[in-house]
């Protein structure tokens, strides 16, 4: 019996779900969010190796085949739904911009999104800058900012899937609410 309330509430979930990622879709498809993205799949690890260099993508933890494959999926979402974009900011690691390159075309790399998880140097310094962008109404479609998990989550309190998709609406007055989220 308890097998079959599982099942029937997992099925009652799907159409749910799937009308609030329509919903959220409609939103983004007005323009005026701005959606932080986390980099696609990577290879296994945590972190990037010892001695990583952010000028050589040879020494950084990389997006695997099936990452890429994720980044073009969100891509072709995004085209498919006629969901406007305008800017895309990504941190410099090369993960964020493979992923920004392949799922949008091109990307500015800009520093506050970079990873925090191995130094929280300058955590604050970032958020600062992240809150304010993200307080800020883009014009001309949506603001993609592409980045880590770790500068997702003290963003906003979440702990985000690789190529998973925070949808934020700025209120014109520096602050922004969660409006949701949508996963590959």
């Amino acid at each position: 019996m308890r097998f079959w309330l599982v099942l029937a509430s997992l099925l009652l979930a799907v159409p749910a779900r799937a009308a609030a990622d329509e919903a959220l879709w409609q939103l983004l498809r007005s323009g005026g969010h701005v959606v932080l993205m986390r980099h696609a799949i990577t290879t296994p690890g945590v972190g990037d190796p010892a001695g990583f260099r952010l000028d050589d993508c040879s020494t950084q933890r990389n997006l695997t085949d099936a990452g890429r494959d994720d980044a073009r999926r969100v891509g072709a979402a995004f085209r498919s739904r006629g969901i406007p974009v305008g800017r895309v900011l990504s941190s410099p690691w090369c993960r964020c911009m493979e992923t920004s390159r392949l799922a949008f075309g091109s990307a500015e790399a800009w520093t506050p999104l970079s990873n925090l998880f191995d130094n929280r140097a300058r955590e604050a310094e970032q958020m600062r800058a992240l809150r304010e962008i993200a307080g800020r109404r883009p014009s001309g479609g949506n603001l993609l900012l592409v980045t880590h998990g770790s500068v997702v989550q003290p963003l906003t309190g979440i702990q985000p899937a690789p190529a998973e998709l925070v949808i934020l609406t700025p209120d014109d007055a520096g602050r922004f609410k969660i409006a949701g989220r949508l996963t590959p």
